[in-house]
């Protein structure tokens, strides 16, 4: 199980090093851009702002709204369907930002054209439709990851080396939330089931990698929640057991604003975020005595959603390595974070 060591560790004198893929000078991608939604915008801003990565090209179903992403965001090449952005042989990778209902079908149709893809998460909609995309991208020997840009944070890369050398003793609870309040409509992707909403898939996900990045996967979870009129999950508390003792607590929300904290208590020191664990930030890590304490506070300039760019920054390299996945957040990692919100979906009887 990830995360349990002896307890025989004595608290650091110090913290270690971020340890991430260099912004500039490194390899670079060709990228394109599947869906140029929200989330499409604030990608290309970050990557484009704080990387060597750029942007040639966007698809969308509509020439008009491609055409427009590609003005505002000074992209060269505008394609009126997706099909012909797969084609497009000036381009390597392609980020897929469509609603999670779309992640599967428009992955295989950009792996089967040969291109590289970072897929927004959660991965797809489902583990079966998420293994598909492994499968299909193992056997074309291309990159595939999902998009969980928090696992390339900066501050991800020292807890990291932190639970490697085992100082926490032995890790015996994680929490950690993501709650936000949102008007409820039910046309919108995050209560439409059609387009597989839902504050699991689309909050849950980053409390559900950080359990897992920590912890590792549970041998069982028990999930408790209410869901929206339109049978999505509206609000739920799943708690995860990885056996010798070691517990998880996971809630997401989206009719209550929650605190987005993550905690991981060990036996020998604990962590704690001082602002919201899913992005750029900082934590406290202390021991058992009043002076062993430790602050980390991320000093650069990126800030939230800017911190977006890592991840591309580092599957160009990986792609560079000749990687057909990132080690830091493999493609079985991304299955069995989803395996954990399916079954706690099932378990609320969500649609």
């Amino acid at each position: 199980m990830k995360g349990r060591f002896a307890d025989v560790s004595p608290f650091p004198s110090s913290l270690p090093s971020a340890s991430i893929t260099p912004l500039l000078g490194g390899a670079t991608l060709r990228w394109a851009v599947l869906a140029p939604g929200h989330i499409a915008h604030q990608w290309v801003d970050a990557v484009h702002r704080h990387t060597e990565q750029r942007v040639v090209a966007v698809a969308s179903r509509s020439l008009d709204r491609a055409q427009s992403f590609a003005r505002n965001h000074a992209i060269e090449r505008a394609h009126g369907s997706y099909e012909q952005l797969v084609e497009d042989a000036g381009v390597d990778a392609v980020y897929i930002a469509s609603p999670h209902s779309e992640h599967a079908r428009l992955a295989l149709l950009a792996i089967a054209a040969g291109k590289h893809v970072l897929i927004e998460k959660p991965i797809a909609a489902t583990p079966d439709e998420a293994r598909q995309i492994a499968d299909a991208a193992r056997s074309a020997g291309v990159f595939a990851m999902e998009a969980m840009w928090s696992r390339f944070l900066p501050q991800s890369s020292i807890i990291d080396q932190l639970l490697a050398d085992g100082a926490f003793g032995d890790v015996r609870q994680v929490q950690a939330d993501f709650s936000v309040q949102f008007e409820f409509d039910p046309a919108s992707r995050l209560f439409d089931p059609a387009l597989a909403g839902g504050a699991l898939l689309d909050l849950g996900v980053y409390p559900g990698w950080f359990i897992h990045f920590t912890l590792g996967a549970p041998r069982s979870i028990t999930a408790l929640g209410s869901l929206a009129s339109t049978g999505v999950d509206e609000q739920s508390v799943v708690i995860g057991d990885h056996g010798g003792g070691a517990q998880s607590v996971l809630t997401t929300s989206l009719s209550a604003q929650g605190n987005n904290l993550a905690s991981v208590v060990g036996t020998r020191a604990r962590l704690d975020f001082t602002t919201a664990f899913m992005g750029p930030g900082g934590f406290r890590l202390t021991g058992r005595s009043d002076n062993e304490t430790l602050e980390w506070t991320d000093t650069s300039d990126i800030s939230w959603q800017e911190g977006l760019c890592y991840q591309a920054a580092a599957m160009a390299q990986h792609v560079a390595d000749g990687l057909t996945e990132s080690p830091l957040h493999t493609l079985d990692d991304a299955i069995e974070v989803l395996e954990v919100l399916h079954e706690a979906r099932t378990q609320l009887g969500a649609k």
